[in-house]
């Protein structure tokens, strides 16, 4: 009973008091209040923040993420060098201020001022929340201050801290720069090594890349690697000499090392293996006697020679002799030094006299043991009047009957002329000739002759009017000496060449043949036959052959075009045997005396045309059967153009 009594009486307690407290709360206007802002650090330098406020009587806790920095030595310190890295250490805290074990942590900075190893940024919490990663200068040269951020997630929520640090400038200087050798023959090598220093031990906190350079790099006349990085604080490399010839200064220089170093290389010059003889100008390797330059000939030769050592590599700077045995020919340079590709240059005249030479060129001083120096001689140079004389002037035409006495022909033939001089050496290229014609018309638009090379040229001849001579024109130079061709349908053709005081020609006849036979002449008679009548070759027994000739002429008794196909046609009660020849050959204008003259000058008044062979025989040649064969001589033009000669011819038993 007691018990009850004391029970009851507490518990009316507990309620006047909890209306009491309500009472009170309400006189003081509803409630309410601020709980504060709850905040927290730890480590060296850095700051950790939860970030919440709220209501209520208590604060919101959060995760935490706290930064340090240390060196190796363990030391706390936000110093940062190319010397000497830091350990970026994050604490992440949850909550309730535990360690939070396996957190990712993401590490962030200004990477032109440092860089983390790893190279992602990112580390795992161990067991006491703690996350490392190590930071170095992002280079040698970087300075400044700069802040590391790290991030993590705890419980799906975001926490992040930071701490500021500064970096110095890391000062490097080179150690001496070595060769071994120092001194190295011509084409040799030698190793280079240098160390690079921090104060007095060698930097090797990480790689610095050293570059090299010389003269005789630059100039191609050396190798060396441009840029070597550093192993434990000491680059090589090697130098090869390609044939520099003098001394070298080698000078490696590096991002971070104030002041380059250098070292000098005793290299031996390249020793001269042989000269090689070049070239000649003019390439024709042919210069013409004294006094008789111009027109495209020349009075002097340039020989080049070219000095090389035993490698093949050019070498500068040597001197050169020249001499001839020759005794009308003058060396206008005896002796010169090669430039820089290794060649050397000079010149001769020629003399008054015709001959050929040859220049030899002379390393002097470079015989060993009584042996001769070194020498080579030039190809041989000749030396020629370079003038065309009349005995070695040439001109000919492609073809001597050309169809054209009623057709315009655009390609007729092409008349060509080829020249020498006194010795019969072609004349120089260049050399004009002239071309003058009495019927059609030779040469191009732009000039009516051309320039030889090698001695020749040619030009295009074709026919048009005017197709009648008219004596003595046009005046060439050689009507004037004697008179051109009067003969109907025969062109005379001029060429000529002059330095302007002498003048060498020749000429040519073309005949502007007709496109139709006009004059048959057979088996030699001297009365032509009547084309446009049957011929009668008259009774042969059947098993005899009849062979004739006929001779074809044109309207003015000239060839027909050469090319005019000539062929048995319409053949009946007979065969024919191929004519022989098939085709009108090319026929020059010749004499009575049937000698062929080019020129036209002594040209018969006579047929001028071709002859050509036919056989005929019996069908039947077993059988006794009179018969009578009859058949065409039918003569096409290369134009096409028809002329038709009808025979007949009877077999008789024998």
């Amino acid at each position: 009973m007691n018990n009850f009594n004391n029970e009851a009486a507490r518990r009316h307690g507990v309620r006047a008091a909890g209306l009491l407290m309500a009472m009170v709360l309400t006189a003081c206007g509803g409630g309410g209040g601020n709980p504060g802002v709850t905040t927290g650090s730890s480590g060296s330098g850095g700051t950790g923040t939860n970030g919440g406020t709220g209501t209520g009587t208590t604060a919101t806790a959060a995760p935490t993420v706290t930064l340090g920095f240390t060196n190796a030595a363990g030391a706390s310190s936000n110093a940062l060098t190319g010397a000497t890295p830091l350990t970026v250490k994050a604490t992440v805290l949850d909550a309730n201020k535990k360690p939070v074990p396996n957190a990712i942590v993401t590490f962030a900075t200004d990477n032109t001022l440092a860089v983390f190893s790893p190279t992602a940024g990112t580390a795992l919490t161990d067991a006491s929340g703690v996350a490392t990663i190590s930071m170095r200068a992002a280079s040698l040269s970087a300075g400044g201050a700069g802040t590391v951020t790290a991030t993590s997630s705890v419980a799906g929520t975001t926490a992040t801290g930071s701490a500021n640090y500064s970096v110095g400038a890391t000062t490097l200087a080179f150690g001496t720069l070595t060769a071994s050798p120092a001194s190295i023959q011509a084409y040799g090598s030698t190793l280079l090594s240098v160390d690079v220093l921090n104060g007095s031990s060698k930097y090797t906190d990480q790689q610095v890349n050293v570059s090299f350079s010389s003269a005789c790099v630059t100039a191609g006349k050396a190798t060396l690697a441009a840029t070597v990085p550093t192993n434990n604080g000491t680059v090589q490399t090697v130098y090869r000499d390609k044939g520099c010839g003098n001394n070298d200064i080698v000078t490696v220089s590096a991002a971070g090392v104030a002041k380059s170093a250098s070292t000098t290389l005793t290299i031996a010059p390249p020793a001269a293996a042989s000269v090689q003889f070049v070239a000649a100008s003019p390439t024709s390797q042919s210069i013409v006697i004294q006094g008789q330059g111009g027109n495209g000939r020349t009075e002097t030769a340039t020989l080049t020679f070219k000095v090389v050592d035993i490698f093949g590599n050019p070498l500068a700077g040597q001197q050169v002799n020249f001499s001839t045995t020759a005794p009308s020919i003058t060396i206008n340079k005896a002796s010169d030094t090669t430039d820089a590709t290794g060649q050397v240059v000079t010149t001769v005249n020629s003399g008054t006299v015709p001959t050929s030479f040859r220049v030899q060129a002379t390393l002097p001083g470079t015989g060993t043991n009584g042996g001769a120096d070194i020498s080579t001689l030039s190809d041989s140079i000749v030396v020629t009047t370079g003038l065309p004389v009349q005995r070695a002037f040439s001109l000919s035409s492609g073809s001597f009957n050309v169809e054209g006495w009623t057709l315009d022909n655009p390609s007729a033939t092409n008349v060509q002329v080829m020249l020498a001089d006194a010795f019969g050496n072609p004349v120089p290229d260049g050399t004009p000739v002239v071309f003058q014609t009495n019927m059609g018309a030779i040469g191009s638009a732009d000039k009516g002759g051309c320039n030889t090379v090698n001695g020749v040229c040619s030009v295009a001849f074709r026919t048009q009017a005017p197709r009648t001579a008219t004596p003595g024109s046009p005046a060439t130079p050689c009507n004037a000496v004697a008179p051109d061709a009067t003969r109907p349908g025969l062109a005379t053709v001029c060429a000529s060449s002059t330095d302007g005081t002498n003048t060498v020609y020749a000429r040519t006849a073309i005949f502007f043949s007709g496109s139709a036979v006009k004059n048959v002449y057979m088996d030699g008679s001297a009365t032509p036959l009547d084309p446009t009548k049957t011929v009668d070759l008259g009774a042969i027994s059947g098993s005899a052959t009849k062979v004739f000739t006929l001779q074809l002429n044109d309207v003015n008794n000239n060839p027909m075009p050469a090319g005019s196909k000539v062929e048995i046609t319409s053949m009946l009660n007979g065969t024919a045997a191929p004519v022989m020849p098939g085709t009108v050959p090319n026929v020059a204008p010749h004499s009575t005396g049937n000698v062929d003259d080019p020129t036209g000058m002594t040209v018969g008044s006579g047929p001028q045309g071709s002859t050509h062979v036919f056989s005929i025989s019996s069908a039947n040649p077993t059988q006794c059967a009179p018969a009578q064969a009859s058949f065409n001589v039918t003569v096409t033009s290369p134009s096409g153009l028809t002329t038709i000669i009808p025979f007949k011819l009877s077999f008789t038993c024998p």
